[in-house]
């Protein structure tokens, strides 16, 4: 075999492993789905052998790609390293970052803030997406998650960014109709919008009172969903109690058109960066969770 090898074809042959597909390889590369079967094509000629059981609905890794797959993230592992450990000591970001968040924070607070990272750092390019779910970063490929809540694997590397918690609130025309709860224990008895949200259990609440003791209550509604974004507007407009972030309720609470519930009541939801052990020493990863804490600490607080 004297056909040398594309690191950037081991690149593509990882990430079509991982996704078993083509397509899903080619949309997170950026690239066609033609073009990745290229790629990987040359690298079976190059290696003389077949990566992939190819059918008409998804690829299977064969056994020789098994094998070529651990000494591909190997040798990929150690480019990256190399390529960190290099633009660590010149102290500039650079390369692809991914970068993954909710839905109703990634679009409204992390978006705007990763805008003007690539702006402050032209020599990174930053693939961001946003979840209704908890991102397996390690085996989804992303660098770094800026994620709400409390709740991480420890495995995994996180830097806390900004203080958040979340309220109860609901508009002053459902309380003034049903009443206002008196307990954590009555909003049984009223129609509560649960979320379906990354980390949070679905309709299930536990806060924290005051004292520092935590409480859950089962509650239950007419109306649920998977957005936050969403519940958060269907409380505005009378429909019921929704459990929401500071961050994104306070505009609602200035103007009157909530107001918040049982106010020693809360639930802890920091806001962190998340990324792998093997990007401790990144350069990129360093700079952009600097950026991000630096500008997410610099917003108007989150507070009522």
């Amino acid at each position: 075999m004297n056909n040398p090898i594309d690191n950037e074809d081991l690149r593509v042959f990882t990430t079509a492993a991982r996704k078993a597909s083509f397509a899903a390889a080619a949309e997170e590369l950026g690239m066609s789905p033609a073009y990745v079967s290229k790629r990987i094509g040359i690298l079976e000629q190059a290696l003389g052998v077949r990566l992939f059981h190819r059918t008409t609905r998804r690829v299977i890794v064969s056994e020789d790609g098994e094998r070529v797959y651990a000494h591909a993230m190997t040798i990929l592992e150690n480019l990256d390293g190399l390529l960190h450990e290099v633009a660590e000591r010149r102290d500039v970001p650079r390369g692809q970052l991914r970068i993954s968040s909710s839905f109703g924070f990634g679009r409204n607070v992390v978006a705007p803030v990763v805008a003007r990272l690539v702006a402050a750092h032209p020599s990174l390019q930053v693939r961001f997406e946003v979840f209704d779910r908890l991102v397996d970063i390690v085996a989804e490929g992303f660098d770094l998650d800026i994620r709400i809540g409390d709740d991480i694997a420890p495995q995994l590397i996180a830097r806390k960014l900004m203080a958040n918690h979340r309220i109860l609130c609901a508009s002053p025309a459902y309380l003034k109709r049903h009443g206002k709860p008196r307990s954590l224990q009555e909003l049984a008895g009223h129609n509560c919008l649960a979320i379906k949200e990354r980390d949070l259990p679905f309709g299930v609440w536990s806060l924290r009172s005051g004292s520092g003791d935590e409480e859950t209550v089962k509650v239950t509604g007419s109306l649920s969903s998977n957005h936050g974004e969403i519940a958060l507007q269907w409380a505005v407009e009378d429909a019921g109690i929704v459990l929401r972030s500071h961050w994104d309720a306070q505009p609602y609470l200035h103007s009157g058109q909530l107001v918040q519930v049982l106010p020693q009541y809360t639930q802890s939801a920091n806001v962190w960066a998340v990324y792998p052990q093997r990007l401790a020493g990144s350069a990129k990863v360093r700079v952009c969770v600097e950026f991000m804490e630096q500008q997410l600490r610099s917003r108007p607080a989150i507070s009522v």
